[in-house]
């Protein structure tokens, strides 16, 4: 998982994730996660938070782990929504990101472009997604293609301002 990648090369060990609840995508992630931390020897320090795809899951999870005092380095959310949750309850709690807490989400949406959020996340080329869909429609509409075919895009970190080396 290239967010654990990125989180470890700069110092953390303390990486906390967030869950997405049910789904294929978020069992991917959450293994995504898990594998990474055992991969950089980290595996004593795997967490997962109850959490889901929207703000308030985010949100939520961030609470439990202040009200008990409990915060990690770094953060890592199931997706950008998500993510804007965590930043929401640690600026509430003037908890200090990236400075005394690193955040991290997944999809790279509008969102986490805004500047008031400027969120570090991973995206999967919606774009060239979109290209590729529209291109398999096409084909099957007008050209008759009737096989399974199989595209692989390569995600890649989006650096932005919500991390940086633990304090």
């Amino acid at each position: 998982m290239l967010i654990v990648e990125h989180l470890v090369d700069l110092g953390h060990r303390e990486i906390v994730y967030v869950d997405g609840g049910r789904g294929v995508i978020a069992t991917d992630r959450r293994r995504g996660y898990r594998t990474a931390m055992r991969r950089r020897g980290l595996e004593a320090g795997i967490r997962v938070l109850h959490g889901d795809n929207t703000e308030e899951g985010g949100e939520h999870a961030s609470r439990r782990l202040i009200e008990a005092d409990d915060l990690p380095t770094a953060v890592v959310a199931f997706n950008d929504q998500c993510a804007i949750g965590v930043l929401a309850a640690l600026a509430r709690a003037v908890v200090a990101v990236p400075g005394r807490v690193s955040v991290v989400g997944y999809d790279d949406d509008t969102l986490a472009r805004l500047s008031c959020f400027n969120l570090t996340t991973v995206s999967q080329g919606a774009r060239e997604q979109a290209r590729h869909a529209v291109t398999a429609a096409v084909e099957r509409l007008y050209q008759g293609r009737t096989e399974a075919r199989e595209v692989v895009l390569t995600p890649r970190l989006v650096r932005r301002g919500t991390t940086a080396a633990p304090a």
